[in-house]
C-alpha cells in the first residue's frame, strides 16, 4: 500500500498527481536588524532555560549508557530494550539540538560578514535563520508532548463511514496519506491489517508507526474526516461527500511487570484448621499476605509447611496484582476511545475539500491549506503542530 500505482479517475481522485512538497511559508529575515533579533534570543537555548534541560538530558543519557554498558544488562532482555530505546531517544534528541546551536553560530558568522557588506553573506543568513527556526520550533514542541505513552510508538486504525465504494475508497486514501506522513516523519510504517473492500478502497486498515514520538504527534489524527470532491465513482459527475474515521491508539507493551516490595506486605500467620494429619493446630503453618499499597488479601493453608503456603500465597498474589494491572491498563484504552463517534455529519475534525475549490481545513484549529494535493501526499505537519500547539495553550494535556 506504500507504493503510488497510478489510478485513474477525475474530480479529485489521486491518480499520480504531481505531489508536491511544499511546506507553508515561514517568516523571512530581509535585513541584518531581522537577524538581530534573532541572535538576542539565542541565549536562551544555550542555557538550557526554559522546558529543555540539556545538562539534565546528557546525565541521563550518561547513566542510561553506563547501564547499557553492563555485562548484566541483557539477563532481562525486556529492561535491556526499554534502556536501550530510551538512550536512543535522548541521544538523537542531544544531538538534534546541538545542530541547532551549530546552526546559530553559523548564523552569527553569516550575519558579521553581512554587516561588513557581503551580499552573498545576507542571502545566505536569511536561509540558515529561517532553517533554524523551524527546526527549533518542532524540537521545541517535541520536548512539550509529556504525555505517558508520547515518546512511544503508535497503532493508527482507519475506517470508512457510510456510503460504500466512496467511503472506502476515502479510506484508502487516508492510509496512504498517513503512510506518506509516516515517511516523511522518519517513522518505520507496517501494514497490520488490512480489508479490501468490494470494488474499491478498503474496508478497515492498520498500521503500526515506530518511531520517537510517533504517538505523540499521530494522536492530533483521532477523529472523524470528511472529503467533499467530484465522486469518481458517478458517471453523472456529481459532488459527493464521504467520511471516514481515524482511531490512533499508543502501542502498549503486553507484559506487565509485578513487583512486590517487602514494605509493601504484611504477613499475618496463624494455625490452620481442618484435616491435616499430627501437626494439624499444632503449628501457625497457615499464612495470611495483605498487599497495603491496593489492600488485597490472600491466604494459603494447604501445605503443612509455612513456606509453602508463603510461596503460594505469593502465586495468588501476583496473579491478583497483574488482574489488577491489566483492568487498569484497559481501563486506559476505553478513556482513549471514549471520545469516538458517528462517523457522518457534525463529528468531523477536518475537511478536505476538492470541488469546487481545493482546501483542507482543521475545525479545531481553523489551520487551513490551500495546496489540498501536498497534504494528501502527507503534509500534516502544519496542522499537527497547530493542535498540539493548541492544547498546551489552553493548558490541558494534548490527548486524543
Amino acid at each position: 500500500m506504500q507504493g503510488d500505482a497510478p489510478r485513474a479517475g477525475r474530480g479529485g481522485r489521486l491518480s499520480s498527481p504531481p505531489w508536491s512538497r511544499a511546506r507553508p511559508p515561514t517568516a523571512r529575515c530581509c535585513s541584518p536588524n531581522c537577524a538581530s533579533r534573532y541572535e538576542r534570543s539565542t541565549p536562551a537555548s544555550s542555557s538550557s532555560g526554559g522546558i529543555f534541560d540539556l545538562p539534565g538530558l546528557e546525565r541521563r543519557a550518561g547513566e542510561l549508557s553506563e547501564q547499557a554498558a553492563s555485562p548484566d544488562l541483557w539477563n532481562d532482555p525486556e529492561r535491556a530494550q526499554a534502556v536501550t530505546r530510551e538512550n536512543s531517544r535522548l541521544t538523537a534528541t542531544i544531538a538534534s539540538w546541538r545542530r541547532q546551536r551549530e546552526g546559530v553560530d553559523e548564523a552569527q558568522v553569516y550575519l558579521e560578514l553581512a554587516q561588513e557588506g557581503d551580499p552573498d553573506a545576507l542571502t545566505e543568513l536569511r536561509a540558515k535563520v529561517d532553517a533554524v527556526a523551524q527546526s527549533m520550533d518542532a524540537l521545541e514542541l517535541q520536548q512539550l508532548l509529556g504525555g505517558e505513552h508520547d515518546a512511544g510508538n503508535a497503532i493508527i486504525e482507519i475506517h470508512p463511514g457510510a456510503g460504500g465504494l466512496e467511503a472506502q475508497d476515502w479510506a484508502e486514501m487516508l492510509l496512504r496519506m498517513y503512510l506518506r506522513w509516516a515517511e516523511r516523519r522518519g517513522f518505520k510504517a507496517e501494514l497490520l491489517e488490512l480489508q479490501p473492500g468490494e470494488g474499491a478502497g478498503v474496508k478497515s486498515a492498520t498500521i503500526s508507526l515506530e518511531g520517537p514520538y510517533a504517538f505523540g504527534y499521530a494522536k492530533a489524527e483521532s477523529g472523524v474526516h470528511r472529503l467533499v470532491r467530484i465522486s469518481p465513482f458517478d458517471a453523472n459527475a456529481r459532488r459527493q461527500t464521504s467520511f471516514a474515521s481515524v482511531l490512533v491508539l499508543p502501542d502498549i507493551e503486553e507484559d506487565i511487570e509485578i513487583s512486590i516490595r517487602d514494605e509493601d506486605l504484611r504477613v499475618d500467620t496463624y494455625r490452620s484448621s481442618g484435616a491435616g494429619g499430627q501437626h494439624v493446630n499444632k503449628t501457625d503453618s497457615a499464612v495470611r499476605l495483605t498487599h497495603l499499597p491496593t489492600g488485597i488479601v490472600v491466604a494459603c493453608q494447604n501445605e503443612r509447611s509455612q513456606h509453602k503456603n508463603k510461596a503460594m500465597a505469593m502465586k495468588i498474589l501476583k496473579a491478583r496484582l497483574y488482574e489488577l494491572e491489566q483492568r487498569k491498563q484497559e481501563e486506559k484504552m476505553a478513556a482513549m476511545t471514549k471520545g469516538k463517534t458517528d462517523i457522518g455529519f457534525g463529528h468531523q475534525i477536518r475537511s478536505y475539500v476538492l470541488h469546487p475549490y481545493r482546501m483542507v481545513k482543521d475545525l479545531r484549529t481553523a489551520t487551513e491549506v490551500g495546496n489540498a494535493d501536498a497534504v494528501l501526499d502527507g503534509d500534516l505537519d502544519p496542522f499537527i503542530d497547530a493542535w498540539l500547539r493548541a492544547q498546551l495553550a489552553a493548558g490541558a494535556p494534548a490527548t486524543a
